[in-house]
């Protein structure tokens, strides 16, 4: 399995373009947290597994998703719904309630992954607006290895942030 995620592009098509012609055909799915403040019918972000944000207006996506790739199941949302700014314990909440091996969302702009009761919980960063401690555009590559899930975060050159590469044990439940 191998995932490109991004996340709060805020109107930026250049950047999502970029992500469909260098990954689509050679990854599994192109997963967007929300914030794309495009509509459905952009051609920018036809092909993305596209969650609404808040900054997201209209039904063109929705709030959450489940994705199943693999063997592995996905929940994809933005954050705000769940408070993420705040804490991170109502999306394991409805992690567990999925039997989620994965949770991406955005809408902090601040990317970060960790292991939460066996499921991966990853925020890609924002490709357009990055806040916090690492100020660099950035979006996420996944992909399954013997060893487990490889995370790398890349930036919007697509230049590995190698110092944040890390090996994530996966216990299917």
């Amino acid at each position: 399995m191998k995932l490109v995620v991004v996340s709060d592009s805020h109107s930026e098509r250049d950047c999502l373009m970029h992500l469909k012609e260098k990954y689509e055909g050679s990854v599994d799915a192109l997963i967007h947290c929300g914030d794309s403040e495009l509509s459905k019918d952009d051609p920018a972000i036809q092909g993305f597994e596209t969650v609404r944000g808040n900054c997201d207006f209209g039904p063109d996506f929705p709030n959450e998703r489940v994705l199943d790739i693999d063997g592995y199941r996905i929940f994809v949302t933005h954050g705000h719904l769940y408070n993420i700014k705040m804490t991170l314990m109502n999306l394991r909440y409805r992690a567990r309630e999925l039997k989620a091996d994965f949770v991406f969302f955005g809408h902090s702009h601040e990317l970060g992954a960790e292991m939460m009761d066996n499921a991966l919980v990853l925020n890609p960063g924002s490709i357009s607006l990055p806040r916090g401690a690492i100020r660099v555009k950035t979006y996420a590559l996944i992909e399954s290895v013997p060893e487990g899930v490889l995370v790398k975060f890349m930036d919007d050159q697509d230049q590995e942030l190698t110092e944040l590469t890390q090996i994530f044990p996966l216990f299917k439940a």
